[in-house]
């Protein structure tokens, strides 16, 4: 099933789920399992239909205590970290990472997205995604090289020293690919559910076109970039190479990224699943410029910079592996050099279906799965706890939830669905969160405590297993 079809399905199943009448009972969870959600009062915006989701999920999920980890983990972004107000008339949504005090453009659409079919059935769930759409549009202006962002302006940055251009609201500017895509998804999404074409207003139209022009400078067909970063750090991966702007690349039309979603550096500058997310995003725009801007002219400048970027992703990115054939890199740099891993953050290898770019069961995608999950890939790990994905970002043994739960989205297989679920299950430390990673043979040693995208991804996946695999949510994890 592909990711349209996905979205239309879960979209139904939310239906199914929130006509049901209220009074059907939720799971009776019993004192082992008290919900770890903010007091009613305390919680930072409300929705009936997440409530209602939330119910009706409960009530269909056997395992008592993955029943509570949704219970927690589905709204945590709503509860804990959404600030939302009306500013010159129009709805504005500022979203934090959760225990870092800033919004990430990826982080921010990531933690709202599974709250997307819902928004046709509350209105204020729809402004919300709204407010957070007209806020990034903000950010991009403000500088499109940028991944993170404090609402007060006058906060100073805890990164300050980075030798970059710090501007105002700016919490740090590392240039990532993916900090553009993820606004653009956000928007297409909410074009697509919705059919509310007022988000393409000037402010958006002018945001795009500064994001396109951006993603144009660093293809760095001419060999230059703007882009300046350095940081006063012991890690290495920090910082890019050579004055900050990263190790050479031959200007073959794929786009550089000076850091990779896990906010480290690349190896090399041309980042795979993040040249594929833009290629997927250069088309929505294409497709948004054609149908409802009408602009004719930039919709197929769009159309001409994906099919450039594809184009290259398919000489150079498609990569012969001595043990597991044609398969795709995760970094290259035009001259032949690449490198075969992937990391737990999305975009990734693994995440390709998830976010548009391939089919589930493209042999390419195969291949490259298989690879994923072997021990030739040098952040897969095998521990006590768990198996799963790593990142370079939390050291050499770490497993990251997020990759577990991206294994499951990305999987038809039921019995490997059932294994993520349980290790999901087993790795939580007893705090009925997921967490940015733990380690892979004890898991009460965890990074973050309040990680929302990671929450949030969780209960995207429980949905997702019940849409198209419900009888695993009648068994026991």
């Amino acid at each position: 099933m592909d990711r349209r079809s996905f979205l239309k399905n879960s979209s139904l199943a939310f239906t199914g789920l929130s006509i049901m009448p209220l009074s059907t009972s939720s799971l009776s969870l019993s004192s082992d399992f008290e919900s770890k959600r903010p007091a009613p009062s305390d919680r930072k915006f409300s929705s009936e239909a997440v409530e209602t989701v939330i119910k009706k999920m409960t009530s269909v999920i056997k395992d008592e205590e993955v029943a509570w980890m949704f219970e927690n983990c589905y709204p945590n972004t709503l509860d804990t970290t959404v600030d939302f107000e009306y500013i010159d008339g129009k709805p504005d949504a500022f979203v934090i990472t959760g225990d870092i005090d800033a919004m990430w453009l990826r982080d921010s659409t990531a933690q709202v997205w599974p709250y997307l079919p819902l928004m046709n059935e509350d209105e204020e769930l729809k402004e919300l995604v709204k407010g957070l759409i007209n806020r990034q549009m903000k950010c991009i202006l403000l500088d499109p090289y940028a991944n993170a962002f404090y609402k007060d302006v006058s906060r100073e940055s805890h990164w300050k020293e980075d030798s970059a251009q710090m501007l105002p609201g700016v919490h740090e500017r590392k240039w990532e690919i993916d900090s553009l895509c993820y606004p653009i998804r956000l928007s297409n999404e909410y074009y697509q559910i919705t059919g509310d074409a007022s988000i393409f207003d000037d402010q958006w139209d002018e945001a795009m076109r500064l994001a396109v022009k951006t993603l144009r400078t660093e293809q760095r067909i001419d060999g230059t970039t703007p882009y300046r970063f350095g940081r006063r750090t012991a890690v290495m991966i920090d910082s890019p190479p050579f004055n900050g702007t990263g190790r050479p690349v031959n200007p073959v039309g794929l786009i550089c990224s000076a850091f990779r979603p896990s906010d480290d550096s690349t190896l090399f500058p041309f980042l795979i699943p993040s040249n594929m997310f833009a290629v997927v995003s250069l088309n929505q725009l294409h497709d948004i410029y054609m149908k409802e801007i009408d602009d004719h002219v930039f919709a197929h400048e769009c159309h001409s910079f994906a099919k450039q970027v594809d184009a290259a992703i398919k000489e150079y990115a498609i990569q012969e592996h001595l043990s597991f054939g044609t398969m795709f890199a995760y970094e290259v740099d035009g001259f032949g050099n690449k490198i075969f891993m992937d990391d737990a953050n999305v975009p990734s290898l693994m995440s390709l279906p998830y976010i548009g770019a391939v089919e589930a069961d493209d042999e390419l995608y195969l291949n490259t799965r298989d690879f994923l999950l072997s021990d030739h890939n040098p952040y897969f790990l095998k521990g006590e706890a768990a198996t799963g994905q790593a990142s370079p970002h939390t050291g050499k043994e770490s497993i990251w939830p997020m990759g577990i739960i991206l294994r499951a989205i990305t999987s038809k297989d039921t019995a490997e669905i059932r294994k993520c679920i349980t290790m999901l299950k087993n790795t939580h430390a007893d705090t009925g969160f997921m967490h940015e990673s733990f380690h892979k043979d004890d898991a009460a040693k965890y990074t973050r405590d309040w990680f929302a995208w990671a929450n949030t991804l969780f209960g995207e996946m429980i949905i997702k297993v019940h849409t198209e695999h419900p009888d695993l949510l009648k068994q026991k994890f």
